[in-house]
């Protein structure tokens, strides 16, 4: 015992990475494990012929903790910015629509009848309270506003966050602010401009605006920066299967390439999705297995499409767009990626990325390679004026990719954060606590490490 590491960390996804670096910069003997040849989990990045594509997600929010764990690494100086105030689109009847970002757009908009943009305006004017015990977001759309924004903007964009039912997905769990809003002033508006009025941001904190970013070579730089600060604390090709507790501490029973492997600690943290967590979390805290089992994911597949820039007849400056569901099509999305950021495709070709799936349509990522090709490929050609087949394809299939955060989510994680509160030295972290966007992770990942390093001075 006298050599085992104060803390092992399962699962080196971002979570596991960020909270391993923030448990060694704080003075800890962490080991960090990965099941996997590789780190990181699905942010990846892959040069190709040219072409830069991320087979995960493509980009990421400018959240404090995220930047200020960008500034520690150094790698501000190779972050890039999605150009401010582009243009995200939605296919409305067999257009293209720009979602309006200013009142006098949103006034002008096509996207929305006066009904809807009525139901907007006034909502601030309205009092309401939100049912218990929970509610998806279509239904607090309808009971709020209408069923053409839920159609229009909100489920598309919660398809384009969490690849989820706007039906099944909670509220409360994927949007709390919102929920928070109403719950306290009866009024999103009035909730959400009090909650900014009594935000304070300190001298060493100053307030940054929100924006889109990347790394130069792609978000898998993030993880490289971590893995290369890590060092020999890093392992991978170790499958944990077990953790109990021993006289002193902790044991984890796993597997590697030298057969059953034990090690001793005196904390765990698990950041392992949720099938293996759950799998873990049976022979330590087995009420908590059986909240995270709950927790389903939606597969997605990733299509990467590149073309010349002469075989585009539409304009490309924007993000992307999304696709309503009632437009029939089964491409949930396309981000313009060399319109967002640099050195994504060669000179005169554009880099275009499709997501296909989703929890609306399971059996799509099941698709073979070249069908998911196909089929986004003729999807958008008469959206995008799209003359030939792609010079550049690569696929990427998920089965299990974004969790979702369904009716029942917060409620679920409220028992399993019980159960696991109740076994010494073990904390849970991963992309279903605080939400699946990497800033987010981060955050979660870094309060994780937090409370590990203050439980070894109680």
């Amino acid at each position: 015992m006298a050599n085992a590491p104060l803390t092992v960390v399962i699962g080196a996804g971002i979570s596991g990475l960020s909270c391993a670096y923030a448990l060694q910069k704080a003075g800890q003997n962490v080991l960090l494990l990965e099941a996997g040849p590789r780190p990181g989990g699905v942010i990846q990045s892959v040069e190709e012929n040219g072409y830069l594509c991320e087979l995960g997600p493509q980009s990421f929010s400018s959240t404090p903790a995220l930047y200020s764990l960008c500034e520690e690494l150094g790698l501000t100086q190779h972050l890039v910015e999605a150009p401010r105030g582009a243009p995200r689109f939605v296919l409305i009847d067999g257009q293209l629509i720009a979602v309006p970002m200013s009142p006098p757009a949103f006034l002008g908009t096509k996207l929305l009848n006066w009904k809807t943009k009525f139901a907007i305006l006034t909502e601030v004017l309205r009092t309401t309270h939100p049912p218990e015990p929970d509610e998806s977001i279509a239904g607090f759309t309808r009971r709020k506003f209408s069923e053409q924004l839920l159609d229009r903007l909100v489920g598309t964009f919660v398809s384009g966050i969490y690849a989820g039912d706007p039906e099944k997905i909670s509220l409360r769990a994927a949007f709390p602010k919102m929920y928070e809003a109403e719950k306290r002033s009866g009024s999103v508006v009035r909730g959400m401009f009090r909650s900014s009025q009594t935000a304070t941001v300190t001298a060493n904190e100053p307030r940054r605006r929100p924006s889109l970013l990347s790394f130069r070579a792609g978000n898998e730089a993030l993880v490289h920066a971590l893995v290369e600060k890590l060092g020999a604390a890093l392992r991978c090709n170790y499958s944990a299967t077990e953790v109990s507790r021993a006289d002193e501490g902790l044991v984890i029973k796993g597997k590697s390439a030298d057969g059953v492997e034990e090690i001793f600690c005196t904390r765990v943290v698990l950041a392992a999705p949720t099938g293996a967590a759950t799998e873990i979390l049976r022979s330590i805290a087995p009420a908590a297995a059986m909240c995270v089992r709950q927790i389903t994911y939606a597969p997605i597949a990733v299509v990467s499409l590149g073309y010349g820039v002469d075989q585009i007849r539409r304009s490309l400056a924007g993000f992307g767009f999304l696709v309503p569901r009632s437009a029939g099509l089964r491409t949930l999305g396309l981000v313009w990626n060399s319109s967002l950021f640099p050195g994504r495709a060669p000179q005169d070709h554009v880099l275009l990325t499709g997501f296909v799936g989703g929890a609306t349509d399971e059996a799509a990522a099941a698709l073979a390679e070249d069908e998911l090709a196909t089929l986004v490929h003729r999807e958008i050609t008469p959206l995008l004026g799209i003359a030939g087949d792609p010079v550049a394809i690569r696929v990427t299939r998920y089965q299990r990719a974004i969790p979702q955060y369904n009716l029942g989510h917060s409620e679920l994680l409220r028992a399993a954060r019980q159960a696991i509160s109740a076994v010494p030295g073990l904390f849970v972290t991963g992309n279903y606590w605080n939400g699946p966007a990497i800033g987010a992770c981060v955050e979660h990942s870094l309060a994780i490490a937090e409370q590990v390093r203050l439980s070894y001075n109680t």
